[in-house]
This record gives structure tokens, sequence and C-alpha cells, in this order.
């Protein structure tokens, strides 16, 4: 689903900010299995900062704010590390996939439209990273399922409203 408004609000935070603080950094490592805390290092200082304010809202659940559920908050991006691409790169991905659609982009496998098929699978390849450290079911899916539409979820809707909600500011 493209959404250009919350797409440019990330844009342009992401060129006007750095990472998180040491005290956001030190929180959400605190939330990570130590499995987990190498994939988080593996993302970039704008997905991380996003990704620590899509968690502070997470813990707003309350009791459903669990460990796994503040993982899947702070990794929910994490495959985006493998296409490799920078900020500008990721801005044209991203405008080549809502044109094309997210399943034609994914065949691609060549040159600059392999690194956009990556991109594009950002989701399947961070579920798959995150099953490979061990992480909770719960993590692993919402990495799989937070671009699919909610009666596809199979994490509970109430937290998965939560983490689409907190992902799109």
């Amino acid at each position: 689903m493209f959404q250009p408004l919350h797409l440019g609000r990330r844009f342009f935070r992401s060129i006007h900010r750095k990472g998180p603080s040491a005290a956001e950094e030190a929180w959400a490592t605190d939330q990570l299995l130590p499995t987990e805390r190498d994939l988080w290092l593996s993302m970039s200082d704008a997905d991380r900062r996003h990704a620590v304010l899509v968690a502070q809202q997470a813990a707003t659940l309350g009791q459903q704010g669990t460990r796994a559920v503040l993982s899947a908050a702070l990794l929910h991006d994490v495959g985006k590390t493998v296409s490799g691409l920078s900020l500008y790169g990721r801005v044209v991905a991203t405008l080549i996939i809502a044109f094309v659609g997210r399943a034609r982009a994914a065949t691609w496998t060549r040159g600059f439209k392999r690194r956009v098929a990556l991109y594009a699978r950002h989701p399947e390849l961070g579920a798959d990273m995150l099953a490979r450290t061990g992480s909770d079911p719960l993590t692993i899916a919402w990495a799989r399922e937070h671009h699919s539409p909610e009666t596809a979820w199979t994490v509970p809707v109430e937290i998965g409203r939560v983490l689409r909600a907190a992902d799109q500011e």
C-alpha cells in the first residue's frame, strides 16, 4: 500500500535526524534478545530511530506490550538491510514498487532491479533473518506481515493495529 504522506514524513525525518539517542539505543537493546542485537545494529540510524518511535508506541499496550511485541516493533524493517540501498536508492525503489507493484518487483533478478526486488521482499527477508536468530514467533510474524492487509495477520489484531498505526506516524 503506497502512502505518500507517511513516506514523505519518513524521508524528511531520515535526512534530518540521526539515530536514536544513547538512552533510546540502550532501552531498545534491552528489549531485544542477545541474538537480535546484531540485527538491530545492522539497521541504518534512520531505521533504528523510526523503530524506537514505533516501539515506544507499542509500549502503551500495557500487558500486551511484551518483549516479543517490542522486539517486533524494533525489528519489523530489518529485512531492508539486505538490499543495501542508500536512502535515495530506497526512495527510488519505493516509487518503482508503487508503480509496478510489490509482487512484480519482487521477481527481478539483475542489477539495480535485483536490489529493488530485495527491498520489495524486505518483510519476508526480515522474518527469515529473525527466525534464524531464534526470535519469538510473534516478532517473526509481524516482520512478515507488517505490509499485509489486516485480514492476513496472524498476530493479534489489537497488537497489529497499534504497531501499524505507530509505523505510519
